[in-house]
């Protein structure tokens, strides 16, 4: 949701000063080791372009810093939720400035629609509660914010006075004459961004004024399709390592590149990730598997060594089906995770139960291959609720289905009675398979069958409750399946349902993305990075506006 708010690693930094005094320098040394452009670029308006401090080092340019009019670049009005407006507008009402700021931004200039909308204001969280939202809740210890609940909408609203505060030693920094002369509203906008991680999560939008600000060159990222952190990448990921894992995120959402610096940071980082709490592992793992992203995130995950990490079975598996191939097209997994990306985005996500039974589900198969008819059987009665209605689907699928080595062999002639047990056996699979993704014991004895996987890391991060969601949807199918019936009421997806959990929208969805991957179709893209890529965003617009490569142009280094 929000952009996560600077979590400094004291242990990282070598001042046996007192906790004050080591934050103060620390801040002071990041703040000093980026360095800004001082290019002055048409299409985005310069406020009192001075660059005095252009040819020294370490000092701050404010000449690079830009707005724009988001007009220009087709952001409409009705592109912000009503309900966020609101939130907005009632904050403005009480004399304080509101923005739109993070990936919100990002997204609404790439033409996407944003996961949420975050706002931060000049309003502390202390007055946010006494005179405009009485009814919000503060949450966080080391970095609160407030959480606003509007008409059904949850909003993360923080200050720019407890961001201040959280980032020590700002007023240390040598930017005096830098900044001599310029709008607060500026000097205040800019601060909150180097406590950001990546640039193109750094943009602020004003949608009262149509403004968006930009200060550490996040649109020329956006435009050249790279993720960059706004400080230097291994400082940024020592802080907190939760950035690699946010990264990832961003890039396999929008079919974005690392720069060269951020790439090498991960790699290099990559194994503090294990020091991540584990509720904190499973919310990132969500954001990254839930979103319609499902099958570029485990590309990158594998890329950078975090899979073997964080879903060792499953690296090991695509180790082994990859030895002397170069693309993953055709592996039973990828087009598992291919088809489910197909239900769902940004704005419409599903519930982690979802994706966990997948997994588990796609375990069960590995260790015990399974007739592609018995699939299918199993498939379709998850999805259309009863045995009997299944068995006319297949009756009525002439196609012959799909086979995978080693998950799914060839039809085999089996009989329906005959069928109906294998469907039950593999039911009890399926159940059994899920403890591969919640004990450790279990996850050892599995990742054992693969002698070259590489050395177990010793994390599991689902939880017993997840455990138990996942258990539920294939509660009933282990048993007399002539009895078996869990018909839903609707034959469409109720996003809703599925977003809370509720097991049998989970259970109809899991059972149409097996389906569909069981048919001759395949939705798998390949392994080449660039083949995933979408729509560069320099092109993103339409015929009226101008697109964002249109912006801040001239005089720019590539």
């Amino acid at each position: 949701m929000t952009a996560v708010r600077r979590c400094t690693d004291l242990s990282s930094l070598p001042s046996p000063a007192p906790l004050l005094s080591r934050l103060s320098s620390a801040a002071s040394r990041l703040l000093q080791m980026r360095k800004y452009g001082s290019r002055k670029e048409d299409g985005g308006r310069l406020r009192n372009g001075r660059s005095s401090s252009a040819s020294r080092p370490g000092f701050i340019d404010p000449s690079s810093w830009k707005y724009f009019d988001s007009r220009a670049v087709g952001i409409p009005a009705g592109a912000i939720p009503r309900n966020c407006m609101t939130v907005l507008q009632m904050l403005k009402r009480k004399g304080f400035e509101a923005y739109l700021v993070g990936g919100c931004v990002r997204d609404l200039l790439l033409k996407r629609a944003p996961k949420d909308f975050d706002v931060i204001t000049t309003a502390s969280l202390k007055q946010i509660k006494q005179h405009v939202f009485s009814r919000c809740f503060i949450v966080g210890k080391r970095f609160p914010i407030c959480l606003v609940r509007w008409r059904g909408s949850l909003f993360e609203v923080s200050s720019f006075k407890t961001n201040t505060t959280q980032v020590k030693g700002n007023e240390n920094v040598n930017c005096s004459e830098e900044t001599d002369g310029h709008d607060e509203g500026d000097i205040l906008r800019w601060k909150d961004s180097l406590r950001r991680d990546f640039t193109v999560n750094s943009l602020f939008f004003n949608p009262f004024n149509y403004r968006v600000y930009d200060y550490v060159n996040g649109v020329k990222d956006l435009r050249k399709n790279k993720v960059c952190t706004v400080i230097p990448a291994h400082v940024s990921f020592k802080e907190d390592p939760a950035r690699i894992l946010r990264g990832l995120r961003v890039a396999a959402r929008l079919g974005f590149q690392f720069s060269s610096e951020t790439s090498t940071a991960i790699r290099d980082l990559s194994p503090s990730i294990i020091d991540i709490d584990k509720t904190r592992l499973a919310m990132e793992m969500k954001y990254m598997l839930s979103y319609g992203a499902a099958e570029s995130s485990i590309r990158l995950l594998r890329k950078y060594g975090l899979l073997d990490i964080l879903l060792p079975f499953q690296a090991a598996y695509l180790s082994d089906q990859l030895k002397g191939k170069s693309s993953d097209r055709g592996l039973m997994l990828m087009n598992l995770l291919a088809n489910l990306d197909k239900f769902f985005s940004a704005d419409r996500p599903c519930h982690c139960s979802l994706w966990l039974a997948l997994l588990a589900f796609h375990n069960a198969l590995v260790n015990s291959p399974q007739d592609a008819q018995v699939i299918k059987a199993f498939a379709a009665l998850m999805h259309f609720g009863t045995w009997d209605i299944a068995i006319e689907f297949l009756n009525e699928d002439v196609g012959a289905p799909v086979t995978y080595v080693p998950e799914a062999f060839g039809r085999s002639g089996a009989k329906v009675d005959n069928l109906m047990e294998r469907t039950s056996h593999l039911a009890s699979l399926v159940k059994s398979s899920v403890d591969t993704l919640t004990c450790l014991n279990t996850l050892k004895q599995s990742v054992v069958r693969y002698p070259g996987a590489s050395q177990f890391s010793g994390l599991v991060f689902v939880s017993a409750r997840e455990k138990g969601r996942v258990l539920g949807i294939f509660n009933g199918l282990d048993s007399d399946l002539t009895s078996y019936d869990k018909r839903r009421g609707s034959h469409g997806i109720d996003y809703k349902l599925l977003e809370d959990g509720v097991t049998a929208e989970v259970r109809f969805v899991l059972g149409k993305v097996i389906m569909d991957t069981m048919s001759a179709e395949s939705p798998c893209a390949s392994t080449d990075d660039a083949a995933a890529l979408p729509r560069a965003a320099a092109d993103v617009t339409d015929a009226d506006h101008r697109p964002l490569s249109m912006l801040f142009r001239s005089g720019e280094s590539e």
